[in-house]
């Protein structure tokens, strides 16, 4: 039987890494196979129409997507044939979400594939377990297979967070200040409501909270304590490591943020491993949660769209298109370096945050006069403090709710959209005017893109209650609502400067919540 490579499957050696031996053949792993859709032809109709805005497209429940758009049974069988011919067990079918995770040892699943695999050393990264070249498939599969997820276990994402240095602000710097999530909600005149009825799903690759750190919190402030569930996807789980500069902060912000603002609704947080198959099974699986349900999904997490493969990064907008269709919002974190993204050469923006199936939350630095705002401008707090992540994409052309804009350069002039431009939208970023929260038992200010994508998307669970309907994909309505925005006009993230009206720094700026209601 022929073998095929798999259409973006090809990895190189990772800038930085060296081989350091060869992975043990007995070590047993579990990979995540995605299959093609059925009715594809129809499916991308359904998401052309929703995400551009045609009122006549309907988002379908999970149940009537997994029916007619979930993977065919035939294509299930298949590879669960070639599974046991090789020896790998199934874990897990989700027809809803196309994928068979299945495992078995090294040795097996580099016959099953044609692949190789070997331990790499990375300065940044530590030790990883690698490969490169495609991924191949037997006959019966090319074509049904669109993505094979794990047998490289790099750390493809990072936290999109900031904790506060304690440092001495220079002369004439500006004033340190920090906000309650329901402080900021209140400047940002977000429409009454707790979210009842509503489920926030939020997505961590790695370490947890902790109920006490949630249950002072919340007492802290006031505010029920919102009911808060782990999810555990891909042999992940809640588990805190008590070192809160880590992926618990991430965690911990991301949970006190949506639970603050939106107390009435369920908090799903699913944890997965820190790879591109645990990130993109995560995501998938809570799109297709038929048991939370979550309306709104919030990923503090990414890293530079160079950084993924081809492949994974069409399977993780492939998932993203699913959500658009079964009406689930995507908030998603634009990331902390600047306009480089902490990529070398040029200008980079983070990925999941560009892609056009998502809400992509930029940051601002806020200062508040009383109960009202009384400047706010670009996050950029420098090379080591952080600024909001902007630009223009290179993988995604420019979807229609952003044709004719242009992007305002930070030297002057303005250069037209050649791609998905990011971000959407904005909010409070700055660990200068940061988020007070409380992470493994001390009381911290955070700042980061991280917090502004749970933030939208506690705004986003208070509409929808509101609205006794979920709201979907909202990029085109918010498009068409620039008077719901603060504009943000001044500051840069390095490249890009803000100017009036949608900007590679702030988006289309920060939210007036009752306005943006209005307008969804």
């Amino acid at each position: 039987m022929g073998k095929h490579p798999l259409p973006g499957s090809e990895k190189g050696v990772a800038e930085g890494s060296q081989v350091v031996g060869h992975c043990n053949p007995a070590e047993q792993i579990e990979v995540v196979v995605m299959l093609r859709r059925q009715g594809e032809q129809q499916f991308e109709q359904l998401v052309g129409k929703i995400t551009t805005g045609d009122s006549s497209a309907q988002p379908l429940s999970r149940e009537a997507f997994a029916k007619q758009f979930g993977a065919a049974p035939a294509d299930i069988a298949r590879t669960k044939a070639f599974a046991a011919q090789h020896g790998l067990t199934v874990v897990r079918e989700d027809p809803a979400a196309s994928t068979v995770v299945l495992r078995g040892t090294v040795a097996q699943f580099q016959t099953a594939f044609d692949v190789q695999l070997q331990h790499y050393e990375h300065h940044s990264i530590g030790e990883y377990r690698g490969r490169t070249g495609p991924i191949n498939v037997p006959d019966d599969l090319n074509g049904v297979v669109t993505a094979v997820l794990g047998l490289d276990n790099r750390p493809q994402a990072r936290p999109h967070f900031r904790i506060r240095p304690p440092f001495q602000p220079a002369a004439g710097a500006r004033q340190q200040t920090s906000y309650t999530p329901l402080q900021l909600a209140s400047l940002y005149e977000f429409p009454a409501g707790d979210g009842s009825g509503e489920c926030i799903g939020i997505i961590e690759l790695g370490g947890g909270y902790q109920s006490s750190d949630l249950n002072a919190y919340f007492s802290s402030l006031g505010v029920k304590a919102p009911s808060v569930v782990s999810v555990g996807v891909d042999e992940g789980s809640n588990q805190p490591s008590g070192d809160p500069s880590g992926p618990d902060g991430e965690v911990t912000l991301d949970i006190e943020i949506v639970g603050a603002v939106a107390p009435g609704a369920k908090v799903a947080v699913y944890f997965t491993q820190n790879s591109d198959a645990g990130f993109i099974d995560a995501v998938n699986q809570a799109v297709h949660d038929t048991t939370n349900k979550p309306s709104v999904i919030s990923i503090s997490w990414g890293g530079p769209e160079t950084s993924w493969t081809t492949q994974s990064q069409q399977a993780f907008n492939n998932v993203l298109q699913a959500a658009a269709a079964v009406g689930v919002t995507i908030c998603v974190a634009s990331g902390d370096s600047g306009s480089s993204d902490g990529a070398s050469g040029g200008n980079h923006v983070d990925f999941p945050a560009s892609s056009p199936y998502v809400l992509a939350c930029g940051g601002t630095a806020l200062h508040a006069s009383g109960n009202a705002i009384s400047q706010e401008t670009v996050w950029n707090d420098g090379a080591s403090g952080g600024a909001g992540g902007g630009g223009i994409s290179s993988a995604f052309a420019v979807p229609t709710w952003q044709k004719g804009l242009s992007a305002t350069q930070a030297h002057g002039g303005k250069i037209a959209l050649t791609g998905r431009g990011v971000p959407d939208v904005a909010g409070d970023a700055s660990p200068v005017t940061g988020y007070t929260v409380l992470i493994d038992g001390a009381q911290t200010v955070v700042g980061g893109t991280s917090a502004v994508a749970p933030l939208w998307a506690a705004l986003i669970a208070r509409i929808n209650a509101i609205k006794g309907a979920p709201v979907g994909f909202v990029n085109p309505k918010l498009y068409q609502a620039a008077s719901a925005f603060n504009d943000i006009t001044q500051g840069n993230n390095g490249s890009f400067a803000a100017s009036p009206g949608w900007d590679a720094c702030t988006g289309l700026g920060s939210p007036n919540g009752q306005k943006i209601a209005a307008a969804l």
